[in-house]
């Protein structure tokens, strides 16, 4: 139950990070937090640990935990990266994919699909994760599956919240299809350079949120919603 929670709290503190609630350089008191979300201070502590993996905080032993938020720059070379990294893992994977793991990689699509229709992007981003997940696996290329998945728990928050632009999780599901595509034709290429496109314009599309979250977080607006 604490994992489960713990990962709740995780995503609300990221909003409150991305909306300029906490800014970059503040400390995240633990006890502070506890109260806040009325938990004991343990899945505080995973929820924080989470944040560190992405790189939203930083630990420093004896003084605490600290917002930091990456730079726009920043923010867009790691995203430059991970589009390089899976489209090696497309080329690789379109010529070495188990039909067994095409057959899972289009129910995670009917399952985008159906949370494209919920308007849930919540539920979007676990099967859209596990999509991308399985590439990684069938490129069979142990190292690179490592350091894609590396980079993608980096930018974990950043995919994710992504997915809140208006007509970006029907946009990214479509971005899919022409990956699976590409994939049952055994066309390195093709897959190398859809994989490419998609995750680059996430870079471009999670910049434009983060302006509009901020906006609204100035003028002291509701958060939008999912859709």
């Amino acid at each position: 139950m604490d994992v489960r929670r713990a990962d709740t709290i995780a995503e609300e503190l990221e909003e409150l990070i991305f909306t300029g609630h906490f800014s970059n350089g503040d400390r995240l008191d633990e006890i502070r937090l506890a109260d806040r979300f009325g938990v004991s201070r343990t899945p505080i502590r995973e929820a924080l640990q989470k944040l560190a993996v992405s790189g939203l905080v930083q630990q420093f032993p004896r003084r605490g935990v600290f917002v930091r938020q990456p730079g726009p720059v920043e923010l867009l070379e790691m995203f430059e990266v991970m589009a390089e990294l899976e489209a090696a893992c497309g080329r690789l994977a379109a010529v070495r994919i188990s039909d067994e793991a095409v057959h899972r990689l289009q129910q995670a699509n009917i399952e985008c699909e159906d949370a494209v229709r919920a308007e849930n992007a919540d539920d979007y981003y676990r099967a859209n994760e596990g999509f991308h997940h399985l590439i990684y696996r069938e490129s069979g290329n142990g190292f690179l599956e490592q350091e894609a998945l590396r980079l993608h728990r980096r930018l974990k928050p950043f995919r994710r919240l992504q997915l809140r632009l208006r007509g970006r999780m029907a946009q990214s599901l479509d971005e899919h299809r022409a990956v699976v595509q590409a994939l049952l034709d055994a066309d390195g290429t093709a897959a190398a350079d859809a994989l490419r496109d998609h995750v680059a314009v996430q870079g471009e599309k999670f910049h434009h949120l983060v302006v509009g979250l901020k906006s609204h977080a100035a003028r002291g607006a509701d958060l939008p919603q999912n859709g």
